[in-house]
């Protein structure tokens, strides 16, 4: 499923009451799924949005009277788009759920049991997805087909195609080899016939092995012969393929006096390693994950998949220098070389990630040897230039199967693994198993659990601060206050990492209250040394449930002696919405000792402008997607139009983040935002130096 963070479902709601469908959106949010909702409030309003938005699923209430759900799902029949429909329903009925799939519906959610209504969008988004994708790869195979064939048509390579034994095509260079004139002459003749008698039982035994899917040898020596009996020493070169549709061997010939046999397999094999290490390229590399996850997804095989960093690498550069960096990573490939068996594949996959390929290895095997690999290093006492030190590592690692026969997603979970294994401390190894994911997440967050508390247990959090910048001749100090956590080795660690497991383990409460009493007591230095500042501090839902962090906050205040109105303490619209009540309740408390509060992320919903009519923040923070390509997206550019000029005939300033270019400031000034801030204008940074003068 399509989750990453640059991208939002652009989700069609088909609701009577917009409350309900902003409701179903909010849900989506807060289970982490970017949701872009759109809602039609008529028949052309529906038509035109399947036609010119593009959404991605539609939720449709079976109940609804302002758009049938029939004529929903005409509409969208008639529209000829892929488009997935949702049927929500408040009660399951059986003979209403057997009606909604013979209509068309993919899925039937009930309005009330979130969890099942999220994991219908959430398949209904991925299959789409993959319908999408596997449209993509049809044509583009479609269009190398097409290539391929004009390539060995005209290449001078002598190759030709082999299925069964018998030719199925060569092109005219093999035809001029072998001295027939047309393709018609060679058709249906078994390769065989191409080789010299002595050498017909070894052929038959290699492609007997070639047949069984074991690995070709990168050239095979033997007398070939043409039509005309004549022999001639050649050298073949095999490569697994498709020819229409149909599995097959391409076959190369090459006369063998036009080669210097050995310094062609010498330039072979060093294109085909790094230099620095001796071990595999990264692109040799992925064509054998390529190769692994194929046999996985076709032949049921198991393969294990691992990489590998050395921890505090910068570190370990400091301390060895940096002229040293490459004997420090040709040592750490040399001494795992000696811990792996015969079985295993090792290369560089990147700077000074090492990758390793297990064969015939199940997750038992695989986490034993990550372990062994791990426990490798601990014990060994590296001997780099002058200096000697023991270089500890950290693994991750994935289980490639059937269940996760994927190049990118093998990928991207080992990438995953080896950062969560590198962010929770180093020395540890992380192997994703797609049969155990319970026990394996466990494990994980658990692990991040501890290191978030030692963080609020020992300053283990670090606060930057980038300039919020006023584009109405204010120059304030203004910043806004980013939380990350500090990884070692002076790596910092975003939050998007690690909050998603602080709110599921009850532990953002105390988040927000640690980065509120740090930016309280940084107000009042500030103003201390006669350099007032506002500062704009994110807190989350769970500081809204009573009136516990207000008055937290208020006391923090009063010992540092800061007026409230410097600091401002910023809410998730999406977030707001659903916690109306306790906002309300929220703004009134901190309004007592003159604190203010925003709305961020604002404008995304179905009708934002609707929370101001229950509450009067001092900020609208727009959400990024807004900033994202600005000066070509016109659409974006009413929308923020829109928002600054509503908000100015409240009473109400705007603030516009992530601004990357001078044609978004230019947009965004004349369209009467207040504030803009990005790293465009100045990068977030442990101190607050910016000149606002």
């Amino acid at each position: 499923m399509s989750t990453r963070a640059d991208t939002a479902l652009r989700l069609l709601i088909v609701d009577d009451r917009v409350e309900d469908a902003e409701a179903l959106a909010s849900g989506l949010r807060n289970a982490g799924i970017a949701v872009r909702p759109l809602r039609p409030e008529s028949d052309d309003d529906l038509g035109r949005i399947i036609g010119s938005q593009s959404p991605d699923v539609v939720i449709a209430a079976r109940n609804a009277t302002l758009l049938p759900f029939a004529q929903v799902l005409q509409r969208i029949a008639d529209s000829g788009r892929d488009l997935p429909v949702i049927a929500l329903v408040d009660t399951l009925v059986e003979a209403d759920y057997i009606d909604a799939i013979q209509s068309g519906a993919r899925a039937v959610a009930l309005r009330h049991a979130p969890q099942q209504l999220l994991a219908c969008v959430c398949e209904a988004w991925a299959d789409r997805d993959a319908r999408r994708g596997l449209r993509r790869l049809e044509a583009r195979v479609r269009e190398t087909e097409r290539r391929c064939d004009a390539l060995i048509d005209s290449s001078r390579d002598p190759i030709a195609y082999i299925h069964e034994g018998m030719h199925i095509r060569a092109n005219a260079a093999y035809l001029e080899m072998f001295g027939y004139e047309s393709f018609d002459d060679i058709e249906g003749i078994s390769l065989l016939d191409m080789v010299a008698p002595q050498h017909v039982e070894a052929f038959k035994a290699l492609l007997k092995s070639l047949s069984k899917g074991e690995p070709p040898p990168p050239r095979h020596e033997i007398e070939a012969r043409d039509v005309d009996g004549n022999a001639f020493p050649a050298s073949m070169e095999f490569a697994t393929a498709q020819y229409e549709g149909e599995p097959c061997l391409q076959v190369v010939f090459r006369r063998r006096e036009e080669l210097d046999a050995d310094l062609v397999l010498e330039l072979e094999e060093l294109r085909h390693r790094d230099q620095v290490t001796g071990l595999l390229n990264r692109p040799t590399f992925l064509r054998a994950i390529e190769d692994a996850v194929d046999d996985a997804a076709q032949s049921d095989g198991q393969y294990g998949f691992l990489m590998l960093e050395p921890d505090h690498h910068q570190q370990l550069l400091a301390d060895i220098g940096l002229d040293h960096a490459d004997d420090l990573l040709a040592a750490v490939a040399e001494h795992l070389q000696t811990l792996v068996g015969d079985d295993a594949t090792v290369a560089r996959y990147a700077g000074h990630t090492l990758a390793i390929l297990l064969r015939g290895h199940d997750y038992h095997a695989t986490s034993a040897t990550a372990e062994r690999i791990r426990a490798g290093f601990a014990d060994h006492v590296f001997e780099v230039g002058e200096r000697s030190s023991v270089i500890t590592v950290s693994i991750g690692g994935v289980q490639v199967g059937e269940k996760i026969a994927n190049v990118a997603q093998v990928l991207a979970r080992a990438t995953a693994a080896l950062e969560s294994a590198s962010g929770t401390g180093g020395n540890r190894c992380e192997v994703f198993d797609p049969s155990a994911v319970d026990r394996v997440e466990e494990e994980r967050i658990q692990a991040w659990v501890a290191r978030l508390r030692g963080a609020l247990d020992n300053e283990g959090f670090v606060l930057h601060y980038q300039p919020v910048i006023n584009l109405q001749g204010d120059n304030a100090a203004v910043y806004d206050v980013l939380l990350r956590l500090d990884g070692g080795d002076g790596e910092l660690i975003a939050p998007g990492t690690f909050l998603q497991i602080a709110e599921d383990n009850g532990m953002l409460g105390e988040i927000d209250r640690h980065v509120a009493e740090r930016a309280i007591a940084a107000i009042g230095q500030r103003l201390r040394a006669g350099h007032p500042t506002t500062l704009l501090v994110k807190v989350s839902q769970a500081s809204l449930d009573g009136d516990a962090f207000a008055d937290f906050v208020g006391e923090r205040l009063a010992e540092h002696q800061v007026p409230g109105e410097y600091l401002v303490l910023q809410l998730p619209e999406a977030k707001v919405f659903t916690h109306l009540k306790a906002t309300q309740a929220f703004a009134a408390r901190i309004a007592r000792f003159d604190g203010r509060f925003a709305l961020e992320q604002f404008g995304v919903g179905l009708d934002s402008f609707q929370l101001l009519s229950h509450l009067q923040p001092h900020l609208l923070k727009l959400d990024r997607s807004f900033t994202d390509d600005l000066p070509n997206n016109s659409e974006n550019q009413a929308r923020i139009g829109e928002i600054a000029r509503r908000a100015r005939q409240v009473g109400i300033r705007t603030i516009a983040e992530f601004v990357q270019d001078a044609a978004s400031m230019s947009i965004l000034f004349g369209a009467d935002i207040d504030y803009v801030q990005g790293n465009f204008l100045a990068a977030a940074s442990p101190g607050m130096q910016y000149d606002f003068e």
